[in-house]
């Protein structure tokens, strides 16, 4: 059985997702891909490239949520264990923390889902 290639070679995988991850068109690079805080433009205003196909769902958030729990977790441990800080400046501290990384991350990794869709031709990114 010979092994399976890419079904193109014009779309490639990596810069499509550093593309994703800047939140710009994942064609172009150029044009803005995100109308609000997550919202999908329905086109590149720039190369007119079609968006609207997309289906990230839940993947974002759950992305999100594995990386800050990541990043968080072994901080908190690692700073209670240090300085014994008072329970309600570490919780409030770290909270705040955990909500901006998360509303930091959440676009990003949304930017980065539509482009691994649009580079693997998902849900009809694929060409006619």
């Amino acid at each position: 059985m010979a092994p399976t290639t890419p079904k193109n070679d014009t779309r490639p995988l990596g810069p499509s997702l550093h593309r994703g991850w800047r939140l710009r068109c994942p064609r172009c690079g150029s044009g803005p891909m995100l109308a609000g805080y997550l919202k999908v433009r329905d086109h590149c205003p720039v190369c007119r490239e079609e968006l609207y196909h997309q289906k990230a769902g839940d993947a974002p958030a759950y992305l999100t949520l594995i990386l800050v729990a990541i990043i968080m977790t072994p901080l908190l441990n690692v700073i209670f264990a240090s300085y014994r800080p008072d329970p309600l400046i570490l919780f409030t501290i770290f909270a705040v923390g955990c909500v901006g990384l998360s509303l930091y991350l959440l676009p990003k990794f949304k930017g980065v889902i539509v482009a691994y869709q649009w580079a693997r031709e998902l849900h009809g990114f694929a060409r006619s």
